[in-house]
């Protein structure tokens, strides 16, 4: 393993502001894997820790295969996440919505152009970003309909779904999209939550990862097959929201089979204890998406589902 400087930027009244990369085996640039871009992303940069000591022991056993390199960049915003804070500190703005970034505009705009400098000379970038809903989820493979995703590709990591979506507006000012844009095969990993270590959801992150280099001929790992992935479009999933504000008490979890007319939570009124509202199944299906708050605000999506495909 070699560590190297990517980026580096000099600072008012601190020292240097250093991006670092860590190399595994030497060649050709095969797989660049990101990690957090924002202050509150612990479970994203756990992963990539996890990640970087496995890869190293391959490295250490002769198990990268020769002429091939890997880069994990673990954190491009460690100083927000000293300071408890999401975003870039000093104007609060969003290192993954500034890609393709300007190499003489702001700071993260400075970080974005140089980071895809890098990531777009790899065959492959991988990136461990957080969910936009808080909570908890089915690990999945998310990809944006670009017309140059491969979900064909995305299967290759065994886990249990892969996700595409639209391109909005604010995707094109994502690492993703401006990677598919740039010829390279880009893949968003999300396991687990964003603010908690979750240490089982951030191994089964890293065994798609490995399980993906292992079958894409960059690595030599046993691993397990993992699942046979189930393609779905953003669009086809089921959001359930809340009708009233209130104490939330889930019933059911990620991952759990529902029945239509099933009762999945009670929101309760803070004040006095009353019952305010059940949250009831429409349809037959599978919960992908629990949100974790304790308090739930009206019209707030509560689950995510994916409806169940009648034969």
């Amino acid at each position: 393993m070699t560590k190297e400087i990517l980026f580096t930027m000099n600072t008012a009244f601190r020292e240097a502001y250093n991006i670092y990369g860590y190399h595994y085996g030497m060649g050709e640039r095969e797989a660049c894997i990101v990690g957090a871009m924002r202050g509150n992303e612990h479970q994203q940069l756990y992963i990539c820790s996890l990640l970087s000591q496995k890869l190293a022991g391959l490295e250490a056993q002769g198990q990268i295969v020769p002429g091939k390199s890997i880069l994990v960049i673990p954190s491009l915003n460690y100083s927000a996440m000293n300071a408890s804070h999401k975003f870039w500190l000093s104007d609060d703005t969003d290192i993954n919505r500034g890609f393709p970034g300007n190499p003489k505009g702001t700071a993260t705009s400075r970080i974005a152009y140089s980071i895809l400098q890098i990531v777009k000379e790899y065959r492959y970038g991988i990136q461990f970003p957080s969910f936009y809903l808080q909570g908890r989820y089915i690990p999945h493979v998310r990809m944006m309909q670009t017309g140059r995703e491969s979900t064909n590709l995305a299967n290759l990591f065994g886990l249990p779904y892969v996700i595409t979506g639209d391109v909005r507006s604010f995707d094109r000012t994502t690492l993703n999209y401006n990677l598919q844009v740039a010829g390279t095969d880009a893949f968003s990993i999300y396991s687990g939550g964003t603010e908690r270590i979750n240490q089982h959801d951030a191994e089964i992150a890293v065994s798609s990862v490995l399980r993906f280099l292992s079958r894409m001929g960059i690595i030599h790992y046993n691993c397990q097959g993992g699942y046979m992935p189930t393609v779905m479009q953003e669009e086809d999933m089921l959001s359930i929201k809340a009708d009233d504000a209130g104490f939330l008490h889930q019933l059911v979890g990620t991952n759990e089979e529902v029945h239509r007319g099933q009762k999945l939570a009670d929101i309760i009124n803070p004040m006095d204890g009353r019952l305010v509202s059940e949250v009831i199944a429409p349809t037959d299906g599978i919960v992908f998406f629990v949100q974790e708050q304790p308090m739930i605000y009206q019209n707030v999506v509560i689950y995510k589902m994916i409806k169940r495909m009648h034969l």
